[in-house]
């Protein structure tokens, strides 16, 4: 494990002038009437992790558990069919099942970004091609072809499913839905953040409820869009009160690389056991927030991502090395670590799970 303090915060990294948008969004409202309109938008819980609390001799753990959202099985639901969503009622279709017929979405993805894309285009009459790595499990491309997506297998690793999705989307004329952004592509990432702001406001209203503010919140990164949707509305809602912890893996300390080199850089290493998390290049807007808002940087190794999978299923937080690496670094923590990051037998943390277990 290793803890890089951000000496940039409240400064940050900014993006380059003239792009449409500077960090994450906090704009809650539209995303909670979008999903208003949607049957399977239900809130998802907020756990008491008594067990997790005892192991970590903090005063509370509270777990927001993504693993029902809108039967996707993560938190990435309310990213891209966000996005689709927002598409389809600009065209103030009188029948928004074929509102999107003609458009195709395509994307590239490590796991559950692909069934948001695939699900929203389904809703709305669109065509969805989801890009996969020859790494990516055919469980889960059985998962998108379900949803009626097109699968394309390309390349080794996520990297280069991605060079081949943005080539198709230029060939074809196709909108490419990257939950990641850099210089001239903006939009469609920030929007896909803003969607996540739902399962943040949720979080907030809950733990408030339950027992007050976070005095720390755990954050689990890739390219950074849940980190800095969350990191965003936190500070819009406590201000500086909560310690904010972006955890990430060892092998692709991209945010953490960025935040020691003061702007965007590489976060390169081995294939990751956390592979929604295996990102190694920062989404631009996403380091913009967080490198603003975040007071912490934490890498956390294979081994101790995978020493905690048991201890949360145990815990009845069965999930993935991604999906449960907040909490992973949380159980993993010394006391010299706890002590430089505040916490102690006070403290009431907040973390995310997720998403669920492999199926």
């Amino acid at each position: 494990m290793h803890i890089e303090s951000n000496g940039l915060r409240n400064s940050g990294i900014p993006v380059p002038a003239g792009e449409a948008h500077g960090g994450a969004s906090t704009d809650v409202v539209e995303v909670l009437r979008l999903l208003s309109q949607c049957p399977k938008a239900q809130k998802t819980p907020l756990t008491a992790a008594e067990q997790i609390s005892g192991q970590t001799a903090t005063a509370a753990v509270f777990v927001k558990d993504e693993r029902g959202r809108m039967g996707l099985g993560s938190f990435k639901a309310l990213g891209a069919a966000y996005v689709v969503a927002r598409d389809a009622a600009a065209t103030r279709a009188s029948d928004m099942n074929s509102a999107l017929a003609g458009r195709t979405y395509v994307a590239a993805s490590a796991g559950n970004h692909g069934l948001s894309v695939a699900a929203g285009a389904r809703i709305f009459g669109a065509r969805a091609a989801i890009y996969l790595a020859d790494t990516v499990p055919e469980a889960f491309a059985a998962r998108l072809r379900a949803k009626g997506a097109e699968v394309v297998r390309a390349g080794a690793d996520y990297e280069a499913s991605m060079a081949a999705a943005m080539k198709a989307a230029e060939d074809n004329g196709w909108t490419l839905l990257s939950d990641s952004s850099w210089p001239g592509y903006t939009e469609i990432p920030y929007r896909v953040m803003e969607g996540y702001l739902a399962m943040t406001a949720e979080a907030a209203d809950q733990i408030e409820e339950a027992a007050g503010p976070p005095s720390h919140i755990l954050l689990q990164a890739g390219v950074g869009g849940l980190a800095a949707a969350a990191a965003a509305h936190a500070r819009m809602r406590w201000g500086d009160g909560p310690v904010l912890i972006v955890v990430e893996p060892e092998a692709a300390p991209a945010l953490q690389a960025s935040i020691v080199a003061g702007k965007v850089a590489r976060g390169d290493g081995p294939v990751s056991c956390m592979g929604r998390l295996d990102c190694k290049e920062p989404s631009m807007l996403a380091l913009a927030t967080l490198s603003k808002e975040a007071d912490f940087f934490l890498t956390i190794s294979e081994s101790e991502a995978r020493d905690a999978m048991p201890v949360l299923a145990d815990a009845g937080l069965e999930t993935t090395p991604s999906g449960g690496a907040a909490l992973a670094a949380l159980l993993a923590m010394g006391d010299a670590e706890k002590a430089r990051l505040g916490i102690g037998p006070q403290s009431r943390v907040l973390a995310y799970l997720s998403e669920g277990p492999e199926q």
